[in-house]
């Protein structure tokens, strides 16, 4: 393969690096994707503001709107006027419905697009019959409300899930879009998506590798916590694999690609998102099945009613009046409302608490949780390396000395434990003196000369290798990570750091035991670690040493055990997890990936917020049953009235009267949603 280049260097570990690496540009058909549901977003927008623009001077001109202000703005061609506002609204605001209404027919599967578009096709015929002369009230201003209010709730949802087309992109742009390709001793740059198996690649300081392959020569510290969740950087030398994506330290190296870019790692990775989108069943909304229920009742009854009052020998214009009222009755106003306004005034609660709903299904099915599988990194600790303790073994010397010491030779180095070292130093105000002499010790720590004397910060393994006694005392757990400083050739002391448990995970795992909620950890860590956390915050098992594709399955593996399963998480490894799991929990701290797979993010990264969440879940559920049973239970009164049961009894629902119960039933369910409260 030919490749293009645009510069030409020798091939050195310090070749300079544009650090501004570039990105791929997302997968056109992606792109096409987002832009399509933008549009479809902007259009719903469009036709609702316009909708809510030519309400008022609909109502206004309403006959049933006057009587009730007390008011007569009657003038000649009034009813034309508000007849051709009407049609604009039916037409331009309704034809989303009008349109779905005709698919579903198509489809044999007739749901809440049925119901809408038949009431306000129904609506707009009698209004327009009335207008031409049949006797009664027409329904003008209440099939504006009706389209309208829909266009909202439609608006709303399809606004909460446009995050879902941007998660794809977000993984796509972890690859870099060049690379230095390594041809005859001097260094091209080429596109990624250009390099084949066998090419040679150099990665320099600071970059992403960009493709997977072996390492042929050099050495570094890689970061591929976004790819494998292992929090600390990995030492990498001649014969290690590397994957594309993570980001290499302050070393340099080249690597020999294994495969091309479209069957990297990676690559991998973001079609097991895709996969894993694609195959989640879509929860069917209640107030889906309550409308198809409506839809059926409100056919039939308005048919047989109709039928009933025409053959027996009524007027044409009674026996619709009778038909209209009785769909009218069973229009989907309220029905509409039911969920939508639980949703929102949940949401908006929910936000103060820490908790961002960006998918309505996932919050609604938080109650069903049986199981809550955790990522560890990020996410039941804090997510990065952290000094735990200072031990002085030397009594002339106070712990701050030895942290100053160490950090004297600690700021010429990029690696987390010098910068976890150096965080404390910051912390504490501690000034960090001048060093001399610097020399790296490689993979085993550093040494300098500090005010005169010689000082090493090296790894428990440099004073095995140079028979060096660790000394008594010495105390670390699996946790943490130790490096020991030595003064004039003596152990003065040691420095443990460690990648923190967050103070609420304790209280969140105690609480989803309280609650018989399973809480398990998956994680990329190590074993030893796994065990500890696990342990130490008592959940009932760990399972460790997993890759974003084993994540998954175990994932899966719990689901067909029965399980309704929550993952929580804050990387790109967790993406895959996430977008499998009944419901995806990600914490505000994480990447952008992980937040746009999950339906849910933790805004304050907190772990008990994922107890709220469930005990809101259960709330808001109960006030969107009790929401929709007023909705369509109502309807066991009025359509009987409606369809004229006792009109020998001299009682009978008008259609103005069959508006207003709508309206009642609309404003029952606003209050309703409005009560909602969660103690947290």
């Amino acid at each position: 393969m030919k490749h293009q280049h645009h510069i030409e260097t020798p091939v050195t570990a310090h070749s300079k690096t544009d650090h501004n690496t570039r990105h791929h540009d997302p997968d056109p058909s992606m792109g096409m994707a987002g832009h399509d549901h933008a549009m479809m977003i902007a259009d719903f927008r469009k036709r609702f503001l316009v909708v809510l623009a030519l309400t008022l001077p609909i109502m206004l001109l309403s006959a049933m709107i006057q009587q009730i202000i007390g008011l007569n703005w009657q003038f000649a061609g009034s009813s034309y006027l508000l007849f051709a506002l009407s049609t604009v609204v039916f037409f331009y605001g309704g034809w989303p419905f009008l349109t779905g209404w005709r698919n579903e027919i198509k489809a044999r599967n007739p749901g809440m697009m049925f119901l809408i578009g038949f009431a306000i096709t129904v609506a707009y015929i009698y209004s327009v019959a009335i207008v031409l002369g049949l006797k009664g009230m027409n329904f003008f201003w209440e099939l504006t409300t009706l389209i309208g209010i829909m266009l909202l709730g439609h608006w709303i949802e399809m606004r909460s899930i446009a995050g879902a087309s941007k998660e794809l992109e977000l993984l796509v742009l972890l690859m870099p879009s060049e690379a230095h390709l390594v041809m005859a001793d001097v260094v091209h740059d080429v596109k990624t998506d250009t390099l084949k198996e066998d090419d040679i690649i150099l990665v320099k300081p600071g970059e992403k590798v960009a493709a997977d392959g072996m390492i042929l020569e050099g050495e570094s510290y890689l970061n591929e916590s976004m790819l494998t969740g292992e929090s600390k950087p990995v030492r990498k030398i001649k014969g290690d694999k590397v994957i594309a994506g993570s980001l290499n330290g302050s070393g340099s190296f080249q690597v020999k690609v294994s495969h091309a870019a479209k069957d990297s790692y990676l690559s991998q990775v973001v079609k097991l998102v895709d996969d894993a989108q694609r195959s989640r069943s879509k929860t069917q909304l209640l107030a889906d099945k309550a409308a198809r229920w409506l839809t059926i009742i409100a056919l039939c009854s308005g048919i047989a009613t109709f039928s009933y009052w025409y053959l027996t020998g009524q007027t044409l214009a009674f026996a619709m009046e009778r038909m209209v009222t009785v769909i009218v009755i069973c229009c989907p106003h309220a029905l509409g409302l039911a969920v939508p306004l639980v949703v929102a005034k949940s949401t908006a609660l929910s936000a103060k608490n820490g908790l961002l709903i960006k998918n309505r299904n996932a919050f609604e099915n938080s109650r069903k949780i049986t199981t809550v599988v955790f990522d560890k990194t990020g996410t039941l600790t804090v997510g990065k390396f952290e000094v735990t303790k200072i031990i002085s073994l030397n009594r002339e010397l106070k712990e701050n000395e030895i942290l100053r010491l160490a950090s004297a030779l600690e700021q010429k180095s990029e690696h987390p434990i010098a910068t976890g070292i150096l965080q404390k130093v910051k912390d504490l105000a501690i000034k960090i003196p001048a060093t001399e002499n610097f020399i790296s010790i490689t993979a085993k720590g550093v040494q300098a000369t500090v005010e005169g004397k010689k000082i090493m910060v090296v790894s428990p393994g440099y004073l095995k290798e140079n028979n060096l006694t660790i000394p008594e005392g010495f105390k670390a757990d699996d946790t943490e990570t130790v490096v020991f400083v030595i003064i004039d050739a003596k152990i003065a002391g040691y420095i443990a750091l460690s990648d923190r448990i967050r103070p609420e995970s304790a209280a969140a795992i105690s609480i989803l035991n309280q609650q018989k909620i399973k809480s398990i950890l998956l994680t990329g860590a190590n074993r030893k670690v796994a065990a500890s956390v696990s342990k130490t915050l008592g959940m009932d098992s760990f399972i460790a040493e997993v890759l974003p594709d084993q994540k998954l399955k175990e994932i899966r593996a719990l689901q067909n055990k029965g399980e309704f399963v929550a993952m929580t998480g804050d990387g790109v490894n967790d993406a895959p997890a996430l977008a499998q799991a009944d419901i995806g929990i990600a914490v505000g701290s994480g990447s952008d990936i992980a937040a746009e797979t999950a339906g849910i993010v933790l805004v304050n990264s907190n772990p008990k917020d994922v107890v709220a969440l469930i005990l809101f879940g259960k709330a808001t559920y109960r006030k969107m049953i009790q929401n929709l049973v007023w909705a369509t239970g109502y309807n066991v009164v009025a359509l009987p009235l409606a369809a004229g049961v006792l009109y020998d009894q001299g009682i009978v629902l008008s259609p103005a009267a069959g508006a207003v119960l709508m309206t009642v039933s609309t404003v029952v369910v606003a209050i309703n949603a409005a009560l909602l409260k969660v103690k947290i």
